[in-house]
C-alpha cells in the first residue's frame, strides 16, 4: 500500500502562467480586431500602404500570427495544468495585459507611429482612436490590477 504524499505538491508556475495568459489574451484581441474591422467591416487591412492583394497577404500573415500565439498560449496552459502547476490568477492577469497590450500596440505604433493603417478612412478618425487606446488601456489597467492581485496572494496565501 502507498502512502499518500506529505508536504505541499508542486509549486504553481506564475510566470509561465502569466506569459500563457498574455499570449492568448494578444491572440484573441487580434482575431477580434481581424474578424471586425477587417472582415465584417472591411475598415482596413492590416497593411493599407499597397495595393488591395498586399492588405489582403498581410491579413493573412496577421492571422498565423494570431494562430500561432493562440496554440502557443493554449498548449502552455494545458502543459501548465497537466502538471498541477498553473496558477489561474496569474493566467487571468497574463489575459487582460495581453488584451490591453495588441490593441495599446496597434492604436499607437501601427496607427499612428508606422501607420501602416488606419481604423477607418473616409471620416475623422480622432473619436476611433480614442475609443481604441483608452479601451485598450482600461484592459492593460485591468491587467496591472489583477497581476498586483496575484502577487499579494502569492506572498499572504490563498485569501477565502
Amino acid at each position: 500500500m502507498t502512502s499518500p504524499p506529505t508536504g505541499p505538491g508542486p509549486r504553481p508556475e506564475h510566470r509561465r502562467s502569466l506569459v500563457a495568459g498574455l499570449l492568448i489574451g494578444m491572440a484573441v484581441m487580434a482575431a477580434a480586431d481581424e474578424i471586425v474591422f477587417h472582415q465584417l467591416l472591411g475598415w482596413h487591412h492590416f497593411y493599407d500602404r499597397s495595393t488591395t492583394g498586399v492588405g489582403l497577404l498581410s491579413d493573412g500573415l496577421l492571422h498565423t500570427a494570431e494562430l500561432l500565439a493562440l496554440v502557443a498560449g493554449s498548449f502552455l496552459s494545458a502543459d501548465l495544468l497537466r502538471h498541477g502547476v498553473l496558477a489561474a490568477a496569474h493566467l487571468r492577469a497574463g489575459l487582460f495585459l495581453g488584451l490591453g497590450l495588441f490593441q495599446v500596440f496597434d492604436g499607437i505604433v501601427d496607427h499612428k507611429v508606422l501607420r501602416v493603417h488606419q481604423i477607418r478612412y473616409g471620416v475623422d478618425v480622432t473619436p476611433y482612436d480614442w475609443a481604441w487606446n483608452l479601451s485598450g488601456l482600461v484592459l492593460l489597467l485591468i491587467g496591472s490590477a489583477l497581476t498586483v492581485r496575484a502577487a499579494r496572494r502569492n506572498t499572504t496565501g490563498p485569501r477565502r
